[in-house]
């Protein structure tokens, strides 16, 4: 990688920008738990879209935070082809699907498809802050792969 940029620091050159950042995934926590989505839940959605974005910082993080929050590791391996694997509900397949749809946003049909077939699961809210909790891990998944922190062990 002898061309490759140093890592620009976005969250040193614009802590205030990164507060709201953090403001409003406070924000989206609160409301996607009044909305009844589980912490699980949550976090398999947040892995998934760090999975899909190569952010190694964010998918070690929230595969912790997953397992402290009590998920299996068998699941936790299979997330990468939750499609194929048995391990995961209905639900939160209709999850999963809408928070890809979020993240692969430049493929316009396959995210109304995606939608479409979330929707009679997930109620409006649910599916709400589904797409709300992808959109907030894809702005941390942009901002870590471009400062590329360092992940501490066991975050």
């Amino acid at each position: 990688m002898t061309d490759a940029l140093p890592p620009l620091p976005l969250i040193g050159l614009g802590p205030q920008a990164f507060a709201a950042v953090n403001a409003l995934h406070g924000a989206v926590e609160e409301a996607a738990t009044a909305a009844g989505l589980e912490p699980i839940l949550l976090e398999l959605v947040r892995l998934r879209c760090s999975q899909i974005n190569g952010c190694v910082y964010c998918v070690d993080l929230h595969t912790n935070a997953a397992r402290r929050a009590g998920e299996k590791d068998d699941r936790l391996a299979q997330l990468v082809v939750w499609r194929e694997s048995e391990l995961f509900t209905e639900r939160e397949r209709a999850a999963l699907a809408l928070a890809e749809a979020v993240t692969l946003v430049h493929d316009h049909d396959a995210g109304r498809a995606l939608h479409r077939a979330a929707r009679p699961v997930l109620s409006e809210p649910e599916a709400a802050f589904v797409a709300w909790a992808a959109t907030v891990v894809n702005t941390y998944n942009r901002i870590a792969v471009t400062s590329r922190p360092v992940a501490a062990a066991g975050v």
